[in-house]
Formats: structure tokens, sequence, C-alpha cells
């Protein structure tokens, strides 16, 4: 979201490029357990995935970051300063908090208002009426944000994260809760932003999510970074391992059958109407499937991986 001129006055120049946020050697322990371990990245603008399962220590990275928690050693920049001590810095930082993280009888329009007053913005109404239409909001909802499902709270906690217009964005689960036509809406924004000169960090635990963010993925595991780059690398290695599917389907021992005759698993079990097979070409498999059924005659109504989940992939990552 770009902040609305003032009226008379030029428009705003472009946002600087550069590294806008640096962590060098950041560890935060609580007591003996350690939550991130020696993490050390770079990040310009774009849009960046912090992946990793629940407990990973994503959040409280993102809270060091972010300069709300200390980190035990090592060092946090974000547009050059340090968060914690320093206002011009934190006030180029917008948050959306994994945690609702809002007032429940409040209205959405007053929500939003008040992250604007906070941040000092100089035309809060105009900001407010941008960031509630950027999330697909009606500012004049007059229900108390308690009466909201989890997705419009989501949202309204994103809209009172972009209401300042930072140039750096911290999104920990913005998508917790969102349906699938709002998940495509906000993961548009998240790429419009990117593209517009922010730099978004979002983080998750959903695979499907990050190849969706887009190539940049930093992969967090048990507190520590355990791979950084392209996310087309990091599914690659996947691809080359052994993967398990389940398919859901009619005509479960003639398919069964198929797909072993067809090179395309190299075992398969059936369990009712569902076959679980592995197979060693990922890629080669999805495309043969939905043919094969339609050749034998059978509906195919699913297909499941089972080696997509996280785990899996820290697992190829840190073997």
């Amino acid at each position: 979201m770009t902040a609305a001129p003032h009226p008379g006055s030029a428009a705003p120049p472009p946002p600087p490029a550069g590294n806008r946020v640096v962590a060098q050697g950041v560890s935060k322990s609580f007591g003996s357990l350690v939550a991130v371990s020696e993490v050390s990245f770079a990040l310009g603008p774009g849009i960046t995935a912090l992946l990793g399962p629940n407990g990973a220590g994503k959040s409280t990275l993102l809270r060091v970051l972010c300069g709300l928690s200390i980190p035990t050693t090592g060092t946090v920049t974000v547009v050059g300063g340090n968060p914690r001590v320093d206002p011009a810095a934190r006030s180029q930082i917008g948050l959306v908090p994994q945690q609702d993280g809002i007032f429940e009888r409040d209205l959405v329009g007053d929500f939003v208002r008040m992250a604007a007053v906070l941040s000092n913005v100089p035309n809060p109404d105009n900001a407010v009426a941008e960031a509630l239409d950027s999330v697909q909001l009606d500012p004049k909802l007059d229900r108390p944000l308690g009466t909201y499902s989890k997705g419009m709270r989501q949202r309204a906690k994103i809209a009172a994260a972009l209401v300042h217009d930072p140039l750096v964005l911290f999104l920990d689960e913005p998508l917790n809760g969102l349906d699938p036509k709002q998940r495509r809406s906000m993961t548009t924004l998240f790429h419009d932003l990117g593209e517009a000169g922010r730099t978004v960090v979002v983080s998750s635990h959903v695979l499907d999510e990050v190849e969706r963010f887009g190539s940049n993925v930093l992969v967090i595991a048990r507190g520590r970074l355990a791979a950084q780059g392209d996310f087309r690398a990091i599914r690659a290695l996947m691809n080359d391992q052994p993967l398990r599917f389940k398919i859901d389907c009619t005509e479960t021992r003639q398919v069964a059958a198929a797909l072993i005759a067809n090179d395309v698993a190299s075992g398969v079990r059936i369990h009712g109407d569902k076959i679980e097979l592995t197979t060693t070409n990922a890629s080669e498999f999805r495309s043969a499937v939905a043919p094969l059924c339609q050749s034998l005659g059978a509906r195919l109504h699913e297909m499941t991986p089972l080696d997509e989940d996280l785990e899996s992939v820290f697992r190829y990552l840190v073997a």
C-alpha cells in the first residue's frame, strides 16, 4: 500500500533499495531453552517466506526482528537502525502478530484508526479508508471486532499493520482462518507490496502457502536457519526423495495395479476405497494419475501428498 500524498504535495519518492532487515548471529534463549540459535541473513525489498513447523522459532525470531524481544546474542538492524531503541527504525515496521491482538469491543475503523494515530499518520481518516480497502473490509461496519470471523480479524490486523505505510512488514501466519478466496486476495496484496518496493516477511508452516508467496525462503528448523534461497531448489530436494501419496478413488484395485504396471508407483497399499503409494518421481505421478483413472473408468475424488508436511522437508534438509 502506498500512502496517498497530501493535497498539493508531490508524489512520495520510491522506497530506498538495499538490505532493510539484517540479522547477525541472532540467538534467543529462555533459561535453558534455546528458541533461536545463531541465525544470520539479510533481506532487501520483495517477499521472503519464513518457513517452519509450529515450535520452530518463527514467532520468536519475528519478535526479535521487530524489537519486541531482546536477542540473547547477536544484532538486528531494520532500515539501518536497532528497532529496540531507534524510534525511526521502529516507525518503518508493520507487524501482524500470530495472536489476535485486537480490542474486541472496537469497531474495525476505530481499531485501524488507533494504529494510524499511534504512528502519527498525518491524515488518519484517509489512511484508514485506504488500508481497509486494501484488505476488502468495509470501514462502516458497526459490529464489534469480537463478533468477526477469524478471517475478518486477520484482515483487520493486516490493515492496522499497513495503515502507516511502513517499509518493512512482518506477517506471522497471516493467512490462518482465511477462506480460499481471501487467501488469494491477501497473497496478491503481499505480492503487490513486494513489487512496490516493500520488504515483506511472511511466516507460515504450510508448504503450499509458501510456494505462492514467492521464490525467496528462509527455512527454520529447531531454531536454526536450515536453508535459505530459492524455494524451487528446496522443493527439488524433496522431489529427489521417495514420496508418499494417498488417492481416494473408485476401482481401487484396478488403479493400484495400473500404477505399478506403468512404473508410476514403486509400492502400493489399499485401504478400502483409498490407495497409499510411494513414488520416486512426484511430478510424473501427479500428471499421470488423472488420465490413468479416466482410462479405467474410475472416479478420482482426491489426491493427497503425505510427505509434503514440513517435518518431511526438514528431514530432507537437515539429514
